[in-house]
């Protein structure tokens, strides 16, 4: 570093004798006028040549530790600029002291009668209770995991039938389905292969077929269910034969709903929802996204037939979810709170089967052994589930029915959650579907949040990206890396390492694929860096110009809610 020069050098340094032949209000207009311009000289090493980078900096530089949402965009950069980070800097996008999440205590036992604890069920009389805030409230409240909303089909006057089995084959017979082979068996067990033991792991194995073939099947399911019926009225049933490996059922799962030509009336009724249960709406965090992730912010249908498991899950980054069941069968859902994850993120451990990507059917009385509560309810048709952020659960159809389903991103400690997974996932190697520090941006962007904590925590956010992007922008101009500025273009989507899944955000790590043929991978600094350590041959684009991420950064302010006095 070079020494500091002032500009007012001269001036700060007159004699004695000068100053004190002066007036009093005039020294005071002197001193209040001394400003320094602290010059920084900083050695570079560019392709073999010594050069100098200038940079100024006006006022003290705050430490990085005692940074806070507080300060202005300008000053975090400051602190950032000049620092001597060897290598990766990583830190969480999380505050470490602060949480909006519900303190449950599970310490204490709870009582046998009391682990199946009652499901919320709030049932509808009109369209005005359907579109009444304390709905919403009641529903995103952290301390409810799931609510049930009876009859709100018919309190809408949804038309179900554009649902139906019969419907879906006249509007798209050839679109195709997922299908899972599962062997059915009552909805509280799970039998291992030769049924000597109940156990975690779910079996089922993955093809695809069309809604055409599906619908068949499911019909000729329900024939046969009716002339075992006749066949079985006069005989005993065997306890043991439901133990033992069961009949072999299809499940059609995840038919994408989401051309809005080929299902345009399917998803012009859904508009009758109340806004926070829509797929699309203003303060839905996955609106912002900007781009489709199928099955989160677009429709999906499931076909069913007596048995068709959804095994055990959390929704994407612990999003909420909606589902309704179009019927005419029933369904049973089991849901247990978001406080209790870990706990049965162990037995699945202990199971040998991914918590995350695998596929598992929890055993109830390890949960109740284990002090978890878990609610256990029929979903009726024209019922609407309502699953609140990161609530476990697994659902069984008891009849023959369809349900539709799609995730809602509230901006409630929903946020608070979605980021705890978006890092939990970048830990465990698996892919966070919805781009978390992306959707930050736009919430700043676009949303004006009355709710402190949620406030609070997007900026907080906001202030690490800001970091971690100065900082890693700074490595690689001292390591001579030319950054090429490429703006993001309308609906472009947000981007993932190639390699190891994980959210890429504004410095892109490029790389030729295939030079004849034009295709680039997008890689983050790590898998980068693994693959050429000085990264020769890798481009490193830059999305936004940080005096626009700056600017949105100071422009996103807590908006105080102003109440109007009744007029009575």
């Amino acid at each position: 570093h070079a020494p500091s020069s002032t500009s007012t050098a001269s001036s700060a340094k007159a004699p004695p004798c000068l100053l004190a032949t002066m007036d009093p209000l005039q020294m005071k207009a002197l001193s209040f006028g001394l400003k320094e311009l602290k010059i920084l000289l900083t050695k570079l090493e560019c392709s073999g040549r010594q050069t100098f980078n200038i940079s100024e900096l006006q006022g003290q530089r705050i430490p990085l530790s005692k940074l806070s949402i507080n300060h202005s965009a300008s000053e975090l950069i400051r602190a950032c600029k000049g620092l001597n980070v060897k290598g990766k800097f990583k830190e969480s996008y999380l505050p470490r002291t602060f949480s909006v999440k519900p303190n449950i205590n599970s310490e204490t036992p709870i009582p046998r009668e009391k682990i199946n604890p009652p499901t919320p069920s709030i049932y509808l009389e009109s369209k005005r209770d359907a579109f009444s805030p304390v709905l919403l409230q009641f529903c995103t409240d952290p301390k409810n995991a799931v609510t049930v909303i009876r009859g709100l089909a018919g309190s809408l006057r949804l038309n179900l039938g554009l649902f139906s089995t019969k419907s879906l084959v006249e509007a798209n017979s050839e679109h195709a389905v997922e299908v899972r082979t599962q062997v059915q068996q009552p909805a509280d067990e799970n039998w291992n292969l030769s049924g000597s033991a109940q156990t975690w792991p779910c079996e089922s194995s993955r093809s695809h077929t069309t809604i055409a073939k599906y619908a068949q099947y499911q019909a000729s399911s329900f024939q046969e269910s009716l002339q075992e019926e006749k066949e079985s009225d006069n005989e005993d049933e065997d306890e043991n034969s439901q133990k033992t490996a069961g009949k072999v059922i299809k499940f059609g799962t995840n038919i994408d709903l989401s051309d809005p030509k080929r299902w345009k009336p399917q998803l012009q009724e859904l508009l009758k929802l109340p806004a926070f249960m829509r797929v699309e709406s203003n303060n839905n965090m996955l609106t912002l996204v900007g781009h489709t992730i199928l099955g989160m912010n677009t429709v999906q249908l499931y076909m069913k037939v007596p048995g068709s498991r959804t095994p055990g899950h959390q929704e994407n980054n612990n999003f909420c979810s909606v589902n309704m069941n179009i019927g005419p069968g029933d369904c049973e859902w089991f849901a247990v709170h978001e406080h209790y994850w870990e706990a049965i993120n162990k037995f699945c451990e202990k199971h040998r089967v991914d918590y995350l990507t695998g596929s598992w059917w929890p055993v109830l009385e390890d949960l109740y052994n284990s002090n978890i509560p878990v609610y256990r309810f029929i979903q009726r048709p024209g019922d609407l589930v309502w699953i609140n952020a990161g609530t476990v659960h697994w659902v069984q159809a008891v009849g023959w029915c369809n349900n539709i389903a799609w995730n809602v991103g509230p901006l409630t400690y929903q946020y608070q959650l979605a980021l705890e997974r978006f890092e939990w996932n970048e830990v465990k190697k698996v892919k966070s579907i919805v781009p978390m520090i992306h959707v930050s941006w736009n919430v700043a962007r676009t949303i004006k949040i009355t709710d402190e904590d949620t406030y609070k925590l997007v900026k907080h956010c906001l202030m690490q990206s800001i970091k971690h992007i100065q900082i890693l922008r700074d490595q690689l101009v001292v390591a001579g890396k030319k950054i090429t500025l490429q703006g993001r273009v309308k609906d472009e989507p947000a981007y993932y390492c190639n390699e190891c899944d994980v959210e890429v955000f504004d410095l892109l790590f490029v790389t030729s694929e295939n030079s004849s043929k034009k295709s680039y991978l997008v890689h983050c600094e790590d898998c980068a860096r693994a693959k050429a350590p000085s990264l020769a041959g890798v481009v490193v684009l830059e999305q936004y110009r940080m005096e626009e991420l700056m600017k949105i950064y100071d422009s996103f302010l807590l908006v105080s809610v102003t109440v109007r006095p009744s007029v009575c």
